[in-house]
């Protein structure tokens, strides 16, 4: 049976890999150059314990099982996780009763090991907090990740065990014969398809409405973020959230999974026709700063280097929306996948095998058993001892060439990460963490673009940043680059 996964965000990616466990013929097409450069490269990057979401939405459900799944879909796919807890943080009365109701909550919804700290401990958990904390939620089972790189390992590993992957492939149409979608239309031609997962994150609503698919309307939700240097130490230890509202967790302080330390998101809902809208503001950046400071009221802003902002979409449910259509038959919509969509992840994988594929379409699947989960990153040896990495360098030089100095990423690394399908410096930056520290490429990224055009063959004003037509130069380079 032929599968036609269109989005290779974090849904998708995971989705495509457990279909080709059960051994279907399954093709991932993705209209950006790489797998996870859409909603999963630009958010918090954190495993909820879940606790925040309403019992009996989808949300709750898939939210804790997706929780408990993490540790070993990582573990194969080598991707880094760190269940490092998190702290709702209460200032006044108000505020703790809220922290009870969200306690009451994560029991309706199986989440373990939640608790409420007082003042003093907390205080000696996190020394940097604002001492006006009065009391904190605290979820041990709580974490932090690499989405992008989750997404990225999940594909490579879908691909090393029989899928075809599709970059710069956007779907435009849909051909249905007799209820059943027979091929789906792309830029890159007509795929043949029996079955069609929906997992197109921004623009899921727009690829149902091609097949004539109900789906609720999607509008971006932005959110801004601040990005501080690993340089300034450890500022927290845990995620830090505020107290819920209505309408957000709010601005956050956390821990990054390479030591830096994230601030935000704001929420900022745009019109749906804004769904490419990534700029930061100064008014953003500005909230993002003062409500961080509410909670953490020493910040080194002068450590900042990076500032980003991202998109997730939001449906008028405000929960996920999955289903397994029969007009036409076979179209299945994971959708909506507003937070905490990163966390369900590896839950909506399973559910779509388990439960819409036998229960809802009453397709029999049995194991691949020649599947093999594993995935291995890029080898990073300034991360080994010393005597492997010269073991290294003995077989191969260009593992004692160092191209970004602030991770001491090696040339080998660079090359690996085109090896593996990097056609931009976004493709290489998520896969090596080049360009990732305090200078941003301000010092590696000519070096790096050499690499990728002698990698590809191809002239230096020809490469892009990230998206088709990101170029980074508008005209032929006069003389060698350092």
């Amino acid at each position: 049976m032929k599968v036609l996964v269109i989005g290779a965000g974090v849904v998708g990616a995971l989705a495509a890999r457990e279909l080709v466990r059960y051994g279907l013929e399954v093709t991932i097409v993705e209209r950006m150059p790489d797998p996870g450069m859409g909603v999963t490269r630009a958010n918090s990057a954190i495993v909820h314990a879940g606790y925040d979401d309403p019992p009996g939405t989808l949300r709750a459900e898939l939210c804790s099982l997706g929780n408990a799944l993490f540790e070993k879909v990582c573990e194969e796919l080598d991707v880094e996780f760190k269940r490092v807890g998190s702290l709702v943080v209460a200032f006044d009365e108000r505020e703790l009763k809220r922290l009870e109701e969200l306690l009451r909550q994560g029991g309706k919804n199986k989440v373990p090991k939640l608790c409420v700290v007082e003042r003093q401990r907390l205080l000696e958990m996190e020394p940097r907090l604002n001492s006006k904390a009065v009391a904190a939620l605290f979820a041990p089972t709580a974490g932090i990740t690499e989405p992008w790189m989750l997404a990225i390992a999940a594909v490579e590993n879908a691909v090393a065990n029989g899928a075809k992957f599709m970059p710069n492939t956007e779907v435009v149409g849909f051909e249905v014969a007799k209820g059943r979608i027979r091929r789906v239309i792309t830029t890159a031609g007509a795929i043949e398809a029996d079955l069609v997962v929906n997992a197109a994150g921004l623009h899921a609503d727009e690829v149902a409405a091609l097949a004539g698919v109900q789906h609720p309307p999607i509008h971006p939700r932005k959110g801004e973020y601040i990005l501080i240097d690993k340089a300034a130490g450890k500022i927290v230890h845990r995620v830090i959230f505020p107290t819920p509202t209505e309408r957000s967790k709010g601005v956050l302080v956390l821990p990054t999974v390479d030591d830096g330390t994230l601030l935000g998101p704001n929420a900022v809902d745009l019109e749906r026709n804004r769904k490419h809208d990534l700029r930061t503001t100064a008014q953003g950046l500005r909230e993002v700063q003062e409500k961080s400071l509410q909670l953490v009221p020493e910040l080194p802003f002068h450590r900042t280097i990076r500032t980003f902002a991202g998109l997730r979409p939001e449906t008028p449910q405000k929960d996920f929306y999955i289903s397994a259509e029969t007009d036409p038959w076979g179209f299945i919509n994971l959708g909506g996948m507003r937070s905490p969509g990163l966390t369900a992840a590896p839950a909506i994988a399973e559910y779509l095998v388990e439960y819409l594929l036998p229960e809802r379409l009453n397709i029999r699947l049995s194991e691949n058993k020649g599947f093999n989960p594993k995935h291995h990153r890029i080898e990073h040896p300034a991360g080994d001892t010393a005597r492997k990495w010269d073991a290294m360098i003995e077989k191969d030089p260009s593992w004692g060439r160092i191209v970004c100095v602030c991770n001491e990423v090696t040339e080998a690394e660079i090359r690996e990460a085109i090896r593996r399908g990097a056609k931009t410096l976004d493709g290489i930056k998520f896969r090596t963490r080049a360009m990732f520290g305090r200078c941003q490429g301000g010092f590696c990224a000519t070096r790096v673009l050499k690499i990728l055009s002698e990698e590809l063959g191809i002239p230096l004003e020809k490469l892009e940043k990230s998206v088709n037509g990101s170029w980074i130069l508008n005209g032929p380079v006069r003389g060698d680059l350092p």
